[in-house]
């Protein structure tokens, strides 16, 4: 089986923070060889201007691994009560891909818990594709826990073999 791994990097950092324990993306994509030849690995983040010397560091080690890096800068916009958000979306980006590359791939693997990704995994059911949804409670939006069900994997089961130590 052929497998494409998509990684939404930011959900993926706040999952690890909600989780208590860091991922280790080595054992990440080991793991992932359980179903098949990995094909592709994409991993999608935001950067500052200019990168920080330890998000490059981390970057840079993860194109080692197999990882290819999407990344857009991070922008800041200020919010009705005068905070500053920084945000970087790449949800079109991973999706694109997703779908421009359906045709690599047996079985999707999606590191997200974000509500913006019910569609598409709908979508890839009805093409034939199988998936898995990696999140864990309390970040993975309802709608896309229920068009995962049994697809459904739950990183906090998965401490004793993913954990960065």
């Amino acid at each position: 089986m052929r497998v494409a791994i998509f990684i939404d990097g930011s959900n993926l950092f706040y999952t690890q923070k909600n989780l208590g324990w860091w991922i280790d993306l080595k054992k990440f994509y080991e793991h992932s060889q359980q179903y098949g030849d990995i094909v592709e690995a994409i991993y999608y983040t935001g950067v500052g201007v200019p990168p920080e010397a330890r998000q490059e560091k981390f970057l840079d080690a993860l194109t080692y691994i197999g990882y290819s890096i999407e990344m857009t800068t991070i922008k800041e916009m200020i919010d009705d009560d005068g905070k500053t958000i920084k945000k970087a979306n790449l949800d079109i980006e991973l999706v694109l891909d997703m779908f421009n590359q359906i045709d690599n791939y047996d079985l999707a693997i999606l590191c997200s818990g974000d509500g913006d990704f019910e569609r598409p995994i709908k979508l890839l059911r009805a093409r034939g594709k199988q998936f898995r949804i990696y999140s864990t409670q309390g970040l993975v939006a309802s709608e896309l826990r229920r068009a995962a069900g049994a697809h459904y994997v739950d990183f906090a089961r998965l401490r004793q073999e993913l954990e960065r130590v």
